[in-house]
Formats: structure tokens, C-alpha cells, sequence
């Protein structure tokens, strides 16, 4: 009984230690796609949805489950964007063998003088590295130090964004485009950019009270309102 007891114990820590780290702390643990053939699921297990994403009983998984076709290895298309830089993420929604594994990944091609402006991942930390040319990226501190961090960085640097913090990346060169590779601790990061989401919301939200907000005249904020309408909503 003593051992019983013991065994039932060390199981218990290792659930919450388990939480405790996990990336995704809403989601099971236990992959739901490729299930471990050393625990014996019910058909009730085999049939939820952890968000939204449903589970595969193992006799259904495929190894292109766990395979996509995503040509990362070729320079994206900056030129349809207005800021000149092209995300290419690599999530649940398209790779479902990350289902419950908490982690994402995407490219981001920034044509000269492109950016990925200020934006936010609010289920996800990243962590980015220079494949080609040169960034200038940072980060702002949560309210009330609003602290900037920045740096440049070149061919091969790492830089790191806490999660839910507003950062951007731009590529300063004239000439020169830049390459990155992101990997985010969510299979389903999010994306939040703030401009589009201030100015670009549907409905609007009432132009007096953005012009307090950013202490600036009502003209201005009807001006940014039509750009970001026209392209949130064309």
C-alpha cells in the first residue's frame, strides 16, 4: 500500500510539474494526435477537441499529419504589402501533427527598407534568427515602465520577444532584402498588429475617442481609418 501510495504521489508531481512548464498551459499534454501507445485511451479520449483542433484516433494518423510542403527554402513575395515584408507561419491550422505540442514557426521575408510592424503574439514567446542581411528589431515593456529594448542585429543573431509584448523587426538596408525564421512557444500563436487592429477594427471605433487616445485632431484619425479600412476590409 505504502508503494501504492508513493506511485500515486510521484504521478501527481509530474502532472503539475508538466503544467507548470508547458507552452500551451490550456492544453492536454498528452498529444492527442499521435497518442502513446503505452496509455490506454477510451473512445471518449479519442473523439474531444483540444481548442478546437479535433483528435485522430492513431489508427487514422498519417505521417503527413506531421508533413508540409511549405517551400521555406524559397524567397517570398514582399511586394503586395504595403510595410514590404511577407509572414509565412507554419501553425496548427496548417500542420496538424502540432496539435498539444505548443510550438509554431514561420518565415518572414522583409524587402529593403520592409518591416513587421509593431504586433503582438498574445499566446506565444518568440524567438527569431537572421538567415540573410540585417534587422533592426525591439520590444516594449508592459505599462507603467513602457521600457524599449532594441537592437541590430546581422546574419545569424538570435533575439528573443516576451510573450504578449508589442515588437517589430525592419530591415534598415536600402538594397538588400532579409531573411528570418521565427519559432513561437503556441501551436496557435496569434497575431495582433496594432495599427490594423486600432484603426483597421470593424466596426470603427469612434474617432473622438482615438483622437483623445492619441492626443491628436480628428482629421488625422478619420485619414489613418480610411487606410487601414480599405486595406482590413478590400
Amino acid at each position: 500500500m505504502a508503494s501504492y501510495s508513493l506511485f500515486l504521489l510521484m504521478a501527481l508531481l509530474a502532472l503539475v510539474t508538466s503544467g507548470a512548464v508547458a507552452s500551451d498551459p490550456a492544453l492536454s499534454r498528452t498529444s492527442v494526435l499521435l497518442t502513446n501507445t503505452h496509455q490506454v485511451h477510451t473512445s471518449y479520449e479519442l473523439s474531444f477537441r483540444v481548442n478546437g483542433f479535433p483528435c485522430k484516433d492513431i489508427n487514422d494518423v498519417k505521417v503527413d499529419d506531421f508533413f508540409l510542403a511549405a517551400n521555406l527554402d524559397k524567397p517570398m513575395d514582399t511586394t503586395k504589402s504595403k510595410v514590404r515584408s511577407n509572414v509565412t507561419l507554419i501553425n496548427v491550422m496548417k500542420l496538424a501533427g502540432l496539435n498539444t505540442l505548443g510550438i509554431s514557426m514561420a518565415r518572414i521575408d522583409y524587402a529593403p527598407l520592409g518591416q513587421n510592424p509593431p504586433h503582438t503574439h498574445p499566446l506565444a514567446t518568440e524567438i527569431l534568427t537572421v538567415l540573410e542581411g540585417s534587422l533592426y528589431v525591439g520590444f516594449v515593456t508592459s505599462n507603467p515602465d513602457n521600457k524599449f529594448f532594441s537592437k541590430l542585429l546581422n546574419k545569424g543573431d538570435v533575439f528573443v520577444f516576451p510573450q504578449g509584448l508589442i515588437h517589430f523587426q525592419f530591415n534598415p538596408s536600402h538594397d538588400k532584402p532579409a531573411v528570418a525564421i521565427a519559432a513561437l512557444s503556441s501551436q496557435n500563436p496569434g497575431a495582433i498588429t496594432i495599427a490594423n487592429a486600432v484603426f483597421g477594427s470593424n466596426p470603427p471605433i469612434a474617432d473622438d475617442l482615438l483622437a483623445k487616445a492619441f492626443q491628436v485632431d480628428k482629421k488625422a484619425v478619420d485619414w489613418l481609418q480610411a487606410q487601414f479600412w480599405e486595406d482590413n476590409h478590400n
